[in-house]
């Protein structure tokens, strides 16, 4: 696969706020970031939100926790995309795995950008949440929904962070979820879909798109690996939140060579 994407994806993008490369890693990247993911998620400590049962729920600054994952972020798939759409060089504001364990718990609908910029005094929407599928994610197994077309309304103001989240104390404490008033006038407005794809597919997102995702009521894996990336000029300026959670270090990315994740698979 080419490490840039053509104009219809461009503008497939820019239109709904978000694209699918489907199966855009191959099946070796694929197995060597399921062995990543299977040892971070025996780690313990603050970076580790759990579900109600002490399964590992989300794990936060994956790419700081494991010499794998960190590569991940340097894939120059990922990077040359995402510099691609937003026409500068990018640095990681926050990454994390999401195991959507059976049962889990239910991701309200937010805005990537709503903490970013309330919370971690990110400026501007200048970024892209990227999701790597380790999974073949359907309609079964909880797949993320995102409202298309929803960046169009910028910050949504109709948003708190709730008492009464299922995960209030743990992934949610700083997300702010939007109101179900708020999200009938959306959905009307620009419809819903769910995002699907096989293993190794990757999403590229707008940060102010709408999204959530629902409990996992299968037997069905489905594990997400998370990137969001900012523009370089598009730094946090409010440190309250640990560096896992918000980025201390803006450094641009710099794209590793073409084999910088199967090579693991050999080492």
């Amino acid at each position: 696969m080419s490490q840039r994407i053509d104009q219809k994806l461009v503008d497939e993008y820019n239109t709904k706020g978000y694209i699918t490369i489907r199966a855009c890693l191959t099946a070796t990247e694929v197995d060597v970031l399921n062995q990543a993911t299977a040892d971070v998620v025996q780690l313990d400590g603050p970076q580790v939100m759990r579900e109600r049962n002490g399964l590992p729920h989300v794990i936060y600054g994956m790419h700081l926790m494991d010499k794998r994952l960190s590569v991940l972020a340097h894939h120059p798939k990922l990077v040359h995309i995402a510099e691609q759409l937003l026409g500068k060089q990018i640095y990681v504001h926050q990454s994390r795995v999401n195991a959507k364990q059976t049962g889990g718990a239910v991701v309200n609908w937010h805005q990537d950008f709503g903490t970013y910029h309330r919370v971690d005094g990110v400026p501007r929407p200048d970024g892209i949440m990227i999701a790597i599928f380790l999974n073949d994610c359907t309609d079964h197994n909880a797949p993320l929904m995102a409202v298309p077309g929803s960046q169009e309304e910028g910050l949504v103001s109709q948003a708190s962070t709730l008492t009464e989240a299922e995960d209030r104390d743990g992934a949610s404490k700083y997300r702010f979820d939007i109101s179900m008033e708020k999200m009938s006038e959306l959905i009307d407005k620009y419809g819903l879909e769910h995002i699907t794809g096989p293993a190794g597919s990757i999403v590229f997102m707008n940060m102010q798109v709408v999204h959530g995702s629902t409990v996992n009521i299968t037997p069905l894996k489905r594990v997400i690996l998370y990137l969001n990336v900012c523009t370089v000029d598009n730094q946090g300026t409010a440190f309250v939140r640990p560096n896992y959670l918000a980025a201390r270090d803006f450094s641009p990315i710099s794209p590793m060579a073409d084999d910088c994740l199967t090579s693991f698979a050999t080492a």
